[in-house]
C-alpha cells in the first residue's frame, strides 16, 4: 500500500543534530512539513542527510480537511513543493478541522460525524489530491467534545475512506484515548475499522487529567502498557508499518530508541506468530 516497511520515528529538531552521531537509526522517518518548510539554516544540512538516508513520510497539521472554509490552495501548493523537494511520496493529515474564517486555531477540532460531512470531506480530499498528486492519508484524531453526529466514529471513518478513496493513518493511542473518554471498546473499534485502508500506524503517549478524569493526548509521555497491548492486538489483524510520535517533553534520542526497540520487538513477535 505504501513503499515503507518496518518501524519509524517522528523526526524532531530537538534531536536532529544528534542523528548522524548516533548508532540508532529507525527504518524510516516521519516529518511535519509545517515545522520544516521554513527551517533555520542550522538544520538544513542535517535534515537533508536524515530524510535522504531513510524513507520518509510527511504528516501535516494545518490542512483542516473538515473546515467550512474554502480549501487554502496556496498552502496545499506549498505542501506539494515541500514533498517534491524531498522526494516524499506519502502525505497524511488529520480527520478534523483547525481553521475558521481563515484563521488557524492550532488545535485539531472534531467534525460532526454525519452523512453531509462525509460528502464535504470526500470532495475536499479530491481537491487536495489533485494538487499534491498523491493519495491523501487521514488519521483518526482524538476529541473531547462530540458535535452533533449521526453515526459512531468507526462507521464515520469507514464511510469517509470508502467515499473519498483516501487511505488511513491508524493512531492506536488515539483509539485508546477516545475509547476511555467516550466509553466504547477499543478492540471493537479495531475489529470494525476497514483494515484494507490502513496505510500505516502511530503510537504515542498520553496522560490522565486529575480534574476532569479525561485521557489527554499529549504526545509528551512514554507509551503506556494499555496502548502497547492494543498495538499487539491490532498488529494481529493489520500488517502495516508503525511508528512513534513524540511532540512534547522530547527526551534524548537514546531514550526514544529504547521505546522504538520495544515497539520493534512487539512487531517481530506478532509477525513470528
Amino acid at each position: 500500500m505504501i513503499n515503507i516497511k518496518g518501524c519509524g520515528l517522528g523526526l524532531r529538531s530537538d534531536f536532529l543534530l544528534d542523528v548522524n552521531k548516533s548508532d540508532f537509526q529507525p527504518d524510516w522517518w516521519e516529518v511535519t512539513p509545517e515545522n520544516w518548510m521554513h527551517m533555520p539554516k542550522i538544520y538544513e544540512k542535517a535534515f537533508e542527510e536524515a530524510v535522504f538516508s531513510r524513507p520518509t513520510l510527511a504528516h501535516g497539521l494545518s490542512l483542516s480537511i473538515g473546515s467550512a472554509d474554502k480549501l487554502n490552495k496556496k498552502f496545499v501548493k506549498q505542501i506539494k513543493t515541500f514533498l517534491d523537494r524531498y522526494n516524499i511520496k506519502h502525505y497524511s493529515e488529520h480527520l478534523s478541522f483547525s481553521s475558521f474564517e481563515g484563521k488557524q486555531s492550532y488545535e485539531l477540532l472534531p467534525v460532526p460525524m454525519t452523512k453531509k460531512m462525509v460528502q464535504i470531506i470526500s470532495d475536499r480530499v479530491k481537491e487536495v489530491e489533485d494538487i499534491i498528486q498523491r493519495n491523501l492519508i487521514l488519521e483518526n484524531a482524538t476529541y473531547y467534545y462530540v458535535p452533533y453526529s449521526e453515526m459512531a466514529e468507526v462507521d464515520f471513518i469507514n464511510e469517509v475512506l470508502e467515499k473519498s478513496g483516501a487511505k488511513m493513518l491508524l493512531d492506536v493511542n488515539n483509539v485508546f484515548v477516545n475509547s476511555v473518554n467516550h466509553t466504547f471498546k477499543a478492540r471493537k473499534f479495531i475489529d470494525e475499522i476497514d483494515k484494507s485502508k490502513v496505510a500505516y500506524m502511530h503510537m504515542a503517549g498520553h496522560y490522565s487529567d486529575e480534574d476532569s478524569g479525561l485521557k489527554i493526548d499529549s504526545h509528551g509521555m512514554p507509551i503506556c502498557s494499555g496502548v502497547w497491548k492494543l498495538l499487539e492486538y491490532t498488529l494481529k489483524q493489520i500488517n502495516a508499518p508503525v511508528m512513534i510520535e513524540r511532540d512534547n517533553n522530547i527526551p534524548p534520542l537514546e531514550e526514544l530508541a529504547k521505546e522504538y526497540k520495544q515497539m520493534s520487538e512487539i512487531v517481530k513477535r506478532v509477525q513470528r506468530g
